[in-house]
């Protein structure tokens, strides 16, 4: 991760914290105000990204490691794809907004891998800006179950605690040239959009 990729926006976050959310009203945003921007999320909803979404709802069972490795797979397309690849777009100047990135991959898979490995497998270029919401657990697991779906692969409190200890040691030790923002991710909806306006525009 020695580079920056200038324009790229990433929302981190637990499940349920509302990165999705936040991801889509930046774009609508953007749209609104003329900025060309394209809104995307990881795992992607092309062949690997969809592997990796029938392993998450348990329709397909691979091991921790193999899994890993295919949401780096995933990134690796996400990103460089001569068709559809996001350095395409960041290279034409527009604002790159994603719905989780590496940081997931380390934070999530770093449970049930060793860390050093997870790492190995994603040397990825890091983020201009990146936001973390940052929602309590109990209040994450809340809210997915409001949702109504069967809960997915890692839907539970006390992986999510590993989680969110992953994610606190993967920001004390950001690259100098990101832009990280911790937002609290009890405020409203509207409150947290209005904030990361602020300081993007």
């Amino acid at each position: 991760m020695s580079s920056i990729l200038e324009n790229l926006i990433v929302f981190e976050g637990l499940d349920g914290a509302g990165t999705t959310t936040q991801m889509q009203l930046l774009a609508e945003y953007c749209d609104k105000n003329l900025r060309s921007c394209k809104a995307t999320f990881e795992p992607t909803d092309k062949p690997i990204g969809r592997l990796v979404r029938a392993i998450l709802k348990k329709q397909v069972v691979t091991t921790p490691l193999a899994l890993a490795m295919l949401y780096a797979a995933d990134r690796e397309d996400h990103l460089y794809n001569p068709v559809y690849g996001l350095v395409n777009d960041l290279e034409e100047g527009k604002l790159v907004i994603c719905d989780r990135y590496l940081y997931s991959s380390l934070a999530y898979q770093g449970v049930e891998c060793p860390l050093e490995k997870v790492e190995q497998l994603n040397q990825f270029p890091a983020p201009n800006y990146l936001f973390f919401i940052d929602t309590p657990v109990t209040e994450c697991i809340r809210r997915i179950a409001l949702r109504g779906d069967e809960a997915e692969l890692f839907d539970r409190a006390e992986f999510l605690e590993s989680v969110r200890n992953n994610y606190e040691t993967l920001f004390s030790d950001l690259p100098k040239d990101v832009k990280f923002y911790r937002l609290d991710g009890l405020k409203s909806i509207e409150e947290i959009a209005l904030e990361i306006q602020g300081i993007l525009f």
